[in-house]
This record gives C-alpha cells, sequence and structure tokens, in this order.
C-alpha cells in the first residue's frame, strides 16, 4: 500500500476581511483633520481625531497620521527654536539656523497639503518623516 501524498495547500491565502468602503463624508473629516492642522496646530485634528476615530476607520487613520505629525513638528520647532536662541550669541551659527527652520517650515507645509490631497482622493496616506507617538 502506497503512502497518500499530504493534502495540497492553496497558493494563495485566504481574502481578510475588506475594509468598509470610505464614503464621502469619510474623506471629508480626513481632509478636515489635515486642514484644521494648518490653523490650529495639533489641537484640530485631536477634537476631530477623539469624536470621529471610532466611526471610521479611515478617518482614525488620517486623524492619527495628523496629530503625530503636528506633534513631530512641534518637537522640531521648539528643538530648533531654542539651538537658534542659544546659538544668536555665536551670532554667526544663529544665523546659519534661521533658514533651516524656514525651510522645515516650509516642507511641513507642502506635507500637510498633500495628506489632505490624498484624503480628499480617499488614498491612505502616511508622512515620510513622522514619529509615531500614538
Amino acid at each position: 500500500m502506497e503512502p497518500t501524498p499530504p493534502p495540497l495547500l492553496p497558493s494563495v491565502p485566504p481574502p481578510c476581511p475588506a475594509w468598509p468602503p470610505v464614503t464621502a463624508d469619510d474623506r471629508t473629516m480626513a481632509m478636515l483633520c489635515h486642514l484644521l492642522a494648518l490653523f490650529t496646530g495639533f489641537l484640530g485634528p485631536l477634537i476631530l481625531w477623539l469624536v470621529k476615530r471610532d466611526q471610521s476607520p479611515f478617518v482614525d487613520h488620517h486623524g492619527r497620521e495628523a496629530l503625530n505629525f503636528q506633534l513631530t513638528v512641534l518637537v522640531a520647532s521648539v528643538c530648533l527654536g531654542a539651538m537658534t536662541f542659544v546659538l544668536m550669541f555665536a551670532f554667526l551659527i544663529g544665523l546659519l539656523l534661521v533658514p533651516v527652520l524656514m525651510a522645515a517650515s516650509i516642507g511641513a507645509l507642502v506635507l500637510e497639503i498633500l495628506a489632505t490631497l490624498a484624503a480628499q482622493r480617499g488614498e491612505w496616506y502616511r508622512y515620510p518623516c513622522c514619529i509615531r507617538f500614538i
């Protein structure tokens, strides 16, 4: 009697449950998370994320991303601002840090606009240089 070969395993894993579709309201709320950050810092995304995070995974993702990015920008701004202030006494070094601070601010603005547009299109966006606090 010959041994029977083991059953073949499927080559494709079974599909995981799909996320609920992203609605227009979800896209609007996710977009607001990023837009409010432009005007209120981390407070706008924090409030909107706390209110809407249980209602939609899409809004939860974008709210966390906006909040984490704003906290990262806050930490970086405080550190660069303190270094600029302290090194202002060594006049030349302090003056060299001012353009770095301005370039970082412009870069943060560009990334926030890109995230807003991605949320409006219904895409899952992650900031490229962000500390994941939450």
